[in-house]
């Protein structure tokens, strides 16, 4: 039997749309029932793409309110749990979510995972239009022997550990060894690399890793011959990267720096043409000892180059391996298109492929790349083609009932969402505990614990 208030509301909303009763005034039933409510918009997760798509829909439609789903207790996404912890500035992009979610017209719905506790469907049937803005939450494989062996991690799975993210609260890495292995050389990796070479007391990309004190690097002059006479066809920012490393590699260091580096304990180097091969195991067989990389070289010219197996391979001793080759997007229901090869939700410019109504903003939409800034223009793009077929009638008329549908099967599955204030009472925990221990938060790790707190 359907919950009383699902049942309440297949009769209110039959009362809203049926016509207006005989002697009723026309223009007030039509102000009841066209005014009364905006579009019901509901986006599903609240990282960067979840918030500026919101952001976009509050802005441009005076009337629309967004209920934003979230799978964790509290929002924010990669912000809160991708980022670097020496790069606060950031986050201070949390503040212009914080005033999205402050308005009256959103509303913050954290512990709900939906593909689990309510299906896409469902929000179909209660919205008038669905965003899915989940991201990537799973890592790109290495298919490799020995990667599952005690001892290699994915970076995201790692940076989640280090940045507080509950699900990897109990990864508890081995940081003992003398040398750990990165795969790939992208954004994530860097921070791991640099989060791994600096000492807890000075948490200050490539140009930092550079200057770390005690740290020094060993760059391959031979990687970088050749590389100086392509360097001006670069664009600017690759340039300039560019140029740090092979001045790195080839210059002669300073009086002043040849001693800092003389004196470092730790050690980086970037290393190229390598493809990892196989994770090599400790005799016993019951952590890693090592990696084989397969030695490459390039075939082909500009945009076909590609690196080839040139039959050579090289093992390096390592304790640690953390595979950095890029995060992947999961399929969240079966009823909603998915491109497993890709990674991503199959769509033309936000318009999720032959299923009206139904929108994917940030990495689902267009795989892991970019920065904050490109995932702020591509959910603005999603956020505009929702209101122009809005606008163009191409979805539901009527009012739908929204988050009153929704709340009342949640509630009759056991589930507890948790709201924004509830995310302040949480956050303000948060920065209590981090000004005992000198530090800007302590982070809260344990959902159960949150959920304590907020009294549930």
């Amino acid at each position: 039997m359907a919950p009383r208030c699902w049942r309440w509301w297949h009769w209110s909303a039959w009362r809203r749309t049926r016509p207006p009763p005989a002697g009723s005034t026309p223009s007030v039933w039509q102000q009841f029932s066209t005014q009364e409510q905006g579009p019901q918009i509901c986006v599903v997760g609240s990282g960067p793409a979840g918030f500026y798509t919101t952001q976009h829909l509050l802005k441009h439609h005076p009337r629309a309110h967004v209920d934003i789903y979230e799978k964790q207790l509290v929002p924010f996404g990669l912000v809160r749990f991708g980022v670097a912890p020496d790069h606060p500035e950031v986050k201070n992009v949390i503040n212009t979510f914080t005033q999205t979610a402050r308005s009256d017209r959103c509303a913050f719905r954290g512990n709900v995972v939906v593909g689990r506790d309510v299906a896409v469907s469902e929000l179909q049937a209660a919205y008038h239009a669905v965003v899915l803005s989940y991201g990537a939450e799973d890592h790109q494989a290495l298919e490799i022997p020995g990667e599952e062996l005690p001892g290699v991690f994915s970076a995201r799975a790692f940076v989640g550990w280090y940045n507080g993210l509950p699900e990897n609260r109990e990864l508890a890495p081995d940081l003992s060894c003398d040398t750990a292995v990165i795969l790939g050389q992208g954004n994530v990796a860097l921070d791991v690399a640099r989060i791994l070479l600096t000492p807890p007391g000075h948490l200050e990309e490539l140009r930092e890793m550079i200057q770390l004190p005690r740290t020094r690097p060993m760059l391959d002059p031979a990687d970088f011959l050749g590389l100086q006479d392509r360097i001006k066809e670069l664009p600017r920012q690759r340039k300039r990267l560019t140029e740090l490393l092979l001045r790195t590699a080839t210059e002669k260091p300073g009086a002043e720096e040849a001693a800092r580096q003389a004196s470092a304990a730790r050690t980086w180097g970037l290393r190229f043409f390598r493809s990892p091969q196989q994770v090599l195991p400790s005799p016993d067989g019951r952590r890693v000892a090592g990696i084989r990389l397969a030695v490459t070289r390039l075939e082909g010219v500009g945009e076909a180059a590609r690196a080839a197996p040139t039959g050579d391979t090289e093992d390096l001793p390592c304790g640690l391996v953390l595979s950095s080759v890029g995060y992947k997007s999961r399929p969240i229901d079966p009823n909603v298109p998915f491109d497993p090869k890709l990674g991503v939700i199959p769509n033309m410019e936000g318009r999720v492929l032959g299923v009206p109504g139904l929108y994917c903003s940030g990495w689902v939409k267009r795989g892991p790349t970019g920065v904050i800034a490109t995932t702020m223009t591509d959910s603005f793009l999603t956020g505009q083609m929702l209101l122009q077929d809005l606008k163009a009638g191409l979805l539901p008329s009527g009012p739908r009932p929204g988050y009153a549908a929704i709340e009342a099967l949640l509630s009759s599955r056991g589930v507890q969402p948790v709201s924004f204030s509830d995310w302040e009472k949480l956050d303000a925990e948060e920065v209590s505990r981090g000004k005992g221990a000198g530090k800007p938060r302590e982070k809260l790790l344990d959902p159960q614990e949150m959920l304590r707190l907020l009294g549930r």
